[in-house]
């Protein structure tokens, strides 16, 4: 026996050679190694670091990684020596089988610049796998009289390994009638067959047992034997014969399970069991048996699972025809599977970048991603393509790898995320086609200041609003999102009539709302000019502004106040003088008022609200003149009160009053005589009016009513007292108050009483004489009222006592005063009718005051001003004997504030006459004392 070792030792240079030898392609950037299998993990493969220009520490901040479809990762990257390594012991017969040369293709990534590299690597069979026979022992028949040469067909050995390690010989155990040949078939396999080299006689030897021994040209060799068992037959001369020695047939890798795929025939032409043939697969792989079904009688091969062209694109196998004579025949079948479009394109995703920056230059890469149909041909050719309307392309890289990369700028504020379609669809017929989505999210920067919808508003507020109030709410959108999109409110410093603006307004910054801080006041604040600023919280931040018009609207809260004539701060009140001879439409006075509000709320408009005299008198609507509605006339009163209201428009309105006294008469003197034969009634409305007020001030003042019965109890004790008074000497308890006119604290008695008591000692009779009263026009001192005459009063009085009433003698006709007792001033009085008057002006002033508010109280009934019983204080200073006919008229040029007007004595100007007080006023006196 040859030695089958012999010729083996050249193999080993080759082998390390193979085992040393580092390839990288000079095109496409392909990387070639080499490495033997069934090394141990981590073994060396190649300086992958160098081979890529990098640095070992290098890879893992490049992102250099092994990018693999679909299998088992059979290597790794080591970053401590930027080495490739095994990533586990790697079987050749279990990738390749018995493919030549057996090459492992993947890509390494370098994912900060998304570049990739094929790397090719050829896995080295080592002679790891012993030749097997499939059974461990085989029945061989033969007739006894087969003829010398008969060749019978004996189990083949399969060695996983390829090359020099797989299967090289067979061997056969020593016999004597038998010898052993090789064949070599089509595909490289050899087949043994043992021939007869000598005569059998089943009589000597009816079984001859062999041993087979299957031998491989690995280093060392490796061998594995299986037992023969030659059966001796009696005589079958005719052998089975197949009509083909090979049979061929394609089919669509889509046909239904259990379809029949073709029919072997074989002939025998002997007869009985010789003749009767039976069909069997020989030397059948286990898939092939999974795979396809023969039937033993008819010779029917059909399918027991689908067939996959991407899993095996033909099947050889070998059909053996035996008849029952132990004469059998065999078959070559091929089955070929034609591929079909059944493969959807598929879409792997190797490397994503969710999220990118709005402002990302065009070119800028988002994906990488490949392709596959495990189709082939046409079938397996792909297109990719994504929609049109994207600023985005697909840019081919290695393989079946594509970029997805942007073509312009982005803009998040138009499109804030985007899902792009990336369509894959083969050639096939029908195509297949599949989709795959990617979702892209536009990053924001902030690069969109808030913007206001107005560049400028106006808003209007009420004034005596409350505080906190909600004025207006401003919002400002921000295109951008997150904290760029932020908006915070706020006001721009400024001031404001000395103040800073902040302490009128404040604005939420959250929410824009405006508040008030105070209540604004219209005639203080009528408008505030405010800038509302906006920003956001990016980085840096933008804002933007925007003019704020706050109008502070009135309202009607000031009532209209009246300027003149103006209330006196004495409680007296202002006399306005109108002549008897005044025509209609007679400016009397004019009343002049304001209104501290704006608009309507200040539009003014007067009316005569009471009058003592109705119809006499008419106000003017807008221009509050005082005028003469009539002619006056003799029986009109010398004292006309006039009530004028003045009114605005606001809503509610609001008025305000104020009292005229109007005293008809062409000067003062004829004003001061006239007065002491009025006698004006009370007003009873005046009285129920107070009647009213003391109610109500009662009603809501509880809380004073200790203080006010400590006050009734002192006006008890007073009253008291006055009564003691009154009965001893109470000769001016029925004077009306009207004859008292009160002049800044001075009251003049305008009537001269005289009394004439008669009282008797020790008598019960008395007599009281009460003539009646003597007017004159004289003013009676203080003093000489004052004074009292001793009376004799007797200790006892009778009750009933008689009171006799006798009129009083007429006055002196003579009643006027001599030349050095009349008062006046040069001018003033004319010829001898002047009297001594103030000598300066100070005193001339204060008598014209005292004069005028003489005539008021007069006219009023009531002395309200201070002073004695039964004089003015005049006579102390003007003599005893002045009257008031002599007083001068001081109204001739009254200016009235806030009009053009000036009061004048107009009827002594139309009639040429010399002012009042002198003698053209003499008839009227004396007519009036007559009445």
């Amino acid at each position: 026996m040859a030695d089958p070792l012999k010729g083996w030792g050249c193999i080993e240079p080759l082998l390390l050679f193979l085992l040393l030898e580092t390839l990288w392609g000079a095109r496409a950037g392909q990387i070639r190694y080499s490495v033997l299998e069934e090394l141990d993990k981590g073994s060396f493969v190649g300086n992958i670091a160098k081979d890529l220009g990098l640095e070992p520490r290098e890879l893992a901040e490049h992102g250099v990684r092994i990018v693999s479809r679909g299998r088992t990762q059979l290597f790794a990257l080591n970053p401590r020596s930027g080495s490739l390594v095994t990533a586990d012991r790697i079987d050749r017969e279990e990738l390749c089988a018995q493919s030549t040369p057996c090459l492992v293709s993947f890509n390494i990534l370098v994912e900060n610049n998304m570049k990739m590299y094929g790397v090719e690597i050829e896995i080295i069979d080592i002679n790891d796998n012993l030749p097997r026979f499939r059974d461990e022992e085989v029945k061989v028949k033969v007739n006894e009289n087969a003829a010398t040469g008969t060749r019978l067909v004996l189990p083949f050995a399969r060695d996983a390994d390829v090359n020099v390690n797989s299967l090289q010989s067979y061997q056969l155990s020593r016999n004597m009638h038998f010898s052993l040949e090789e064949k070599s078939g089509a595909d490289g396999q050899k087949y043994p067959e043992l021939v007869l080299e000598r005569p059998l006689d089943r009589e000597k030897v009816a079984v001859h047992d062999l041993l087979l021994t299957a031998l491989d040209g690995g280093d060392p060799i490796l061998s594995s034997t299986t037992h023969i068992r030659v059966m001796v037959l009696d005589a079958n001369d005719n052998a089975p014969l197949f009509t083909r020695s090979e049979y061929r047939v394609s089919v669509p890798e889509n046909i239904p399970v259990g379809t029949r795929l073709l029919t072997l025939t074989a002939t025998d032409p002997d007869e009985g069991i010789n003749g009767e043939l039976t069909y069997s697969f020989r030397n059948e792989e286990d898939k092939i048996s999974e795979t396809f079904k023969l039937d033993s009688n008819l010779g029917d091969i059909s399918t027991l699972q689908p067939l996959d062209y991407e899993e095996s694109r033909f099947y050889l196998m070998e059909v053996v025809a035996q008849d029952g004579g132990a004469l059998l025949a065999s078959a070559k079948v091929l089955i070929t599977v034609q591929d079909v479009n059944d493969n959807v394109p598929e879409v792997i995703l190797t490397s994503l970048a969710s999220s990118i920056s709005e402002d990302c230059p065009p070119g800028t890469i988002i994906a990488l991603f490949s392709v596959h149909d495990g189709d082939s041909g046409e079938n397996g050719e792909i297109l990719c393509s994504i929609p049109r309307n994207l600023p985005f392309k697909l840019e081919k890289s290695v393989d079946n790898y594509y970029h997805l990369l942007t073509t312009k700028a982005l803009d998040r504020e138009e499109i804030s995320d985007y899902n792009i379609t990336v369509t894959v669809i083969d050639r096939g017929n029908p195509p297949l086609s599949t989709e795959s989505h990617i979702s892209l999210n536009v990053a924001d920067i902030n690069d969109n200041p808030p913007i206001f919808p107005h560049t400028s508003y106006s808003t209007y507020v009420l004034e005596n609003n409350p505080r906190g109030l909600s004025i207006l709410s401003v919002t400002a959108h921000d295109p951008d999102s997150g904290n760029n999109a932020k908006v915070t409110y706020s006001l721009a410093e400024d001031n404001f009539q000395g103040m800073p603006l902040s302490s009128y307004v404040s604005i939420n910054s959250n929410t824009g709302i405006l508040y008030a801080l105070d209540s604004f006041d219209y005639e203080q604040v009528k408008d505030l000019q405010l800038w509302v600023m906006a920003s956001d919280s990016g980085d840096p931040p933008l804002s933007s502004n925007m003019s704020l018009s706050l109008f502070v609207l009135d309202q009607n809260d000031n009532a209209p106040e009246i300027l003149y004539p103006s209330i006196p701060t004495d409680g007296s009140t202002g006399v306005e003088l109108a002549p008897r001879s005044a025509e209609p439409g007679y400016l009397v006075t004019k009343v002049v008022a304001v209104d501290r509000d704006s608009g309507q709320n200040a539009w003014l408009s007067y009316r005569l609200l009471k009058a003592s005299e109705p119809g006499l008198f008419a106000v003017g609507l807008h221009t509050g003149e005082v005028r003469t509605a009539r002619a006056l006339l003799d029986r009109d009163a010398l004292k006309q009160s006039l009530v004028v209201a003045v009114q605005d428009h606001g809503q509610p309105p609001l008025s305000a009053t104020v009292t005229l006294t109007v005293a008809v008469a062409d000067s003062i003197p004829d004003v001061l005589a006239d007065l002491g034969s009025i006698r004006t009634p009370g007003d009873p409305d005046d009285s129920d009016l107070t009647l009213y007020l003391v109610v109500a001030v009662a009603a809501v003042s509880c809380v004073f009513l200790a203080f006010v019965i400590v006050l009734l109890a002192l006006r008890l004790r007073r009253w008291h007292a006055s009564r003691l008074l009154q009965a001893s000497g109470g000769g001016l308890v029925g004077v009306p108050a009207s004859h008292f006119v009160g002049v800044d604290g001075v009251r003049a008695f305008l009537q001269t009483y005289s009394h004439e008591v008669s009282l008797t000692a020790d008598s019960r009779e008395s007599h009281v004489i009460f003539p009646q009263p003597n007017y004159a026009d004289t003013l009676i001192s203080q003093e000489s009222c004052g004074k009292s005459e001793p009376l004799l009063i007797s200790e006892k009085i009778n009750v009933n006592e008689e009171v006799g009433v006798v009129k009083q003698a007429p006055p002196n006709t003579d009643w006027r005063f001599s030349q050095a007792q009349r008062p006046g001033t040069s001018g003033s009085q004319n010829g001898d009718e002047t009297g001594t008057w103030p000598n300066n002006q100070f005193d001339t002033e204060m008598l014209q005051a005292m004069i005028l508010a003489s005539a008021s109280e007069a006219a009023d009934g009531s002395s309200t001003l201070g002073g004695g019983a039964g004089t003015m204080g005049l006579s102390a200073r003007y003599g005893p004997q002045f009257t008031l006919q002599h007083v001068p008229d001081y109204r001739q040029n009254v200016y009235i504030p806030g009009s053009n007007a000036t009061l004048t004595n107009a009827a002594g100007k139309r009639d040429g006459k010399a002012p009042a007080g002198g003698n053209g006023n003499k008839k009227k006196s004396g007519k009036k004392e007559k009445k």
